[in-house]
């Protein structure tokens, strides 16, 4: 079999992930619903996420625009140059690549806002259907973004042959990404942070009282930050892994003449999507089951049968067992991730009960033990990233040049293997979130309550995993990405006659210049986005405060009234688009600054630089974010005085300084360093040629 083969394999499992989403689809919306009450409150969460959605892709198709107009005239040469119909192809993958990733994100609002009215009214009936309803509605964002990210890797190299083209697609899709991760992570914490402080905090009213005008903001902000952010985030990541691995499989294939390295990627990725597919299917919860054991239980199901599938189809293809080993180990150490970041997240766990009890001391302690625990955090995925890395490329090193940095390009991708069951898992988060609010606001009981509250615990604690998964999965992609930098610009110093690349030497002052530049990038990416929820969390505190105040009744909870939600999801909707786009540009321009200055040794230690310090951080604040939000869980369950007590109210304020840790900064550094990987090997040729020093 040759790659065209294995291509329209991958576009066939693509299209079979699609038929299963839509009957995951359909299995949920036949499931009952009849309360008035959490129906209403449902539509106004549609229509909310609906604007946001419309307003946010409207500013980004414009961004986009303006983009592929810029690619259309540089790349992958000035237009005046060069093969006119490169820089055609080039565009249009471009967008491509948006388009893909922006209706994976649509589809996955569509029915998670579905989803959360039917886990609420199931609650009635038990955990088993409540649960049920939340993951399934979760699998369909899971099968939707995996099928679409194969699917169009698959489409553009079928169609163009062309690697940079594959280049230009993950573009596309990093960029949509970076600002969707970012817009959503903003809005979503800006109503989170404004009702907690004011509802909990100030009135001491429940989390999801309908008497707070940011409860339904809130609840949007689930669905758009959680679900299509990080629906958009890891669309990214499977997408630039896989086009990491063929720009160098590709490369490899020439040289022997063979297209078997290009068939294998092609080949593990849609064994992967096959194995998720069945692991979504065979998820199950006992009547009175654990949902997050039930959740991780899947998770190692579908692991154990990627494993089997890959090991037959090594044999019958004779695919290198080395490859497949450095596979393997990025899946392993993927999960292995996950198990260290459910340690330091779960509540019945240590540090999370710690960190608890700590709060009975005031919200000083609260908050000095979350970031030391988050710190901690950090080593265990360094070390798996580290330890995937340099077994992958030892293992590949002997099969000749260029097989080293393929074999860590195919660890990303064995990490990222399974992500059809991790999306699968972090959508379900969100939609349970919802339906605890919703179940509260219906008025369905404190039994019901007690099952939407463990459903949502669990989701909370499988957030953070998949967090530190997508984290690291975005470590191995970006180390692969540098070596599709090296491999770009050698391909293009041949072709020049110049010398290229052998590797970067951390003494020579260009790639010193880069490395404390890049290190730097994420810190002011996080700052960025962090006073940008500030800034927005502010405004809508302030219209709270105004509508408890003008309201007649409001604060009462008098029959009949109603708070304004439109005005605070209008404000968290705006302050969101206004303060997305300069984070993001900014990481951009430093990329183009670092590269026209110093040329490609400079941008190879900005590179190096993004990579660690973007990890560190990403890492640091999803994990301390995470054990705060359960921090503040348990001691609601009763536990270090309870709901109202004074560890409660320090819990929440550490939840509060978590909030924009875990869901808006952290998560969208790994999409900020892909993008600007990306970025740096579509201009390696402009870099290579063109730089003052």
């Amino acid at each position: 079999m040759n790659v065209t083969a294995f291509e329209i394999l991958s576009i066939a499992v693509a299209l079979v992930s699609f038929i299963f989403a839509a009957w995951l689809y359909k299995w949920v919306l036949k499931q009952p619903s009849s309360n008035k009450r959490i129906a209403e409150v449902g539509q106004l969460i549609r229509q909310g996420a609906a604007i946001f959605l419309k307003k946010e892709y409207t500013v980004l198709a414009k961004f986009s625009g303006v983009v592929a107009i810029l690619i259309l005239i540089f790349l992958p040469g000035p237009i005046w140059s060069g093969d006119v119909m490169k820089n055609i192809t080039m565009a249009i993958a471009y967008i491509a690549g948006t388009v893909f990733s922006a209706i994976a994100g649509k589809i996955g609002i569509q029915v998670a806002t579905i989803s959360n009215v039917k886990a609420a009214e199931a609650a009635k009936n038990g955990i088993k259907p409540s649960f049920m309803a939340g993951f399934r509605g979760g699998a369909v964002m899971g099968m939707a973004v995996v099928g679409s990210s194969l699917l169009g890797v698959a489409a553009v190299l079928l169609i163009t042959h062309n690697t940079t083209a594959l280049l230009g697609f993950s573009f596309g899709a990093s960029s949509l990404a970076l600002f969707a991760k970012a817009g959503g992570g903003i809005f979503t914490k800006t109503a989170d942070i404004s009702a907690d402080l004011v509802g909990k905090v100030e009135l001491g009213i429940p989390e999801d009282d309908p008497r707070n005008p940011a409860v339904i903001a809130d609840n949007v902000g689930d669905n758009v930050g959680d679900v299509a952010g990080m629906g958009a985030d890891l669309f990214d990541s499977n997408v630039a892994s896989m086009a990491a691995a063929l720009v160098m499989a590709v490369a490899l294939d020439k040289t022997t003449n063979t297209t078997l390295n290009a068939s294998m990627v092609f080949c593990y990725a849609a064994l992967g999507l096959l194995a998720s597919i069945i692991g979504v299917g065979m998820a199950r919860i006992g009547k009175n089951g654990d949902p997050t054991k039930a959740l991780n239980n899947s998770t190692y199901f579908t692991t154990g049968i990627y494993v089997v599938l890959t090991t037959i189809a090594t044999y019958v293809f004779n695919f290198s067992w080395r490859i497949w080993g450095a596979c393997i180990v990025g899946l392993i150490v993927g999960v292995i991730i996950g198990i260290a970041s459910d340690y330091f997240t779960n509540d019945n766990k240590n540090p999370v009960r710690y960190v608890a009890r700590a709060s009975k001391s005031g919200p000083a302690f609260t908050i000095l033990s979350g970031i030391s625990y988050g710190m901690l955090s950090v080593l265990p995925a360094m070390i798996g990233i580290a330890f995937a890395s340099l077994v992958a490329y030892k293992l590949c090193e002997p099969l000749g040049d260029g097989y080293a940095f393929f074999g860590i390009s195919m660890s990303a991708v064995g990490m990222l293997s399974i992500v059809g069951m991790i999306i699968s898992n972090d959508a379900y988060g969100p939609i349970v979130d919802n339906a605890r609010g919703l179940a509260e606001m219906g008025n369905h009981g404190d039994d019901v309550l007690e099952i939407t509250d463990e459903l949502d615990s669990a989701g909370n604690t499988v957030k953070a995993v998949t967090k530190g998964f997508a984290i690291a999965a975005a470590g191995l992609t970006v180390i692969a990405l540098l070596g599709a930098f090296m491999s770009e610009v050698n391909t293009a110093a041949d072709a020049l006659g110049l010398s290229g690349l052998e590797g970067f030497d951390i003494i020579n002052p260009l790639v010193f210049f880069g490395l404390l530049i890049g290190a730097a990038i994420p810190v002011i990416f996080s700052a960025m986005l962090m006073l940008g929820v500030d800034r927005n969390a502010q405004r809508m505190v302030s219209e709270i405060h105004r509508q408890f105040k003008e309201i007649v009744g409001l604060k009462e909870g008098k029959p009949g009234v109603v708070p304004e939600y439109d005005k605070c999801i209008d404000i968290a909707t705006t302050g969101a688009i206004k303060e997305l786009i300069p984070a993001g540009l900014m990481a951009i321009v430093a990329t183009l600054v670092v590269g026209f200055v110093g040329g490609v040794q400079a941008i190879g230690g900005f590179l190096a630089g993004n990579i660690v310090s973007g990890l560190l951080f990403a890492l640091f604040m999803s994990n301390s974010g995470g054990l705060w939000d359960n921090a503040k869980k348990y001691v609601e369950s009763g536990n270090e005085g309870g709901k109202g007590s004074e560890a409660h109210k320090s819990a929440v304020v550490g939840d509060t300084v978590g909030d924009p840790f875990k869901d808006t900064a952290g998560p969208s550094i790994n999409t900020q360093i892909t993008v600007v990987s990306l970025v740096a090997s579509l201009l390696s040729t402009l870099f290579l040629t063109m730089s003052i020093f």
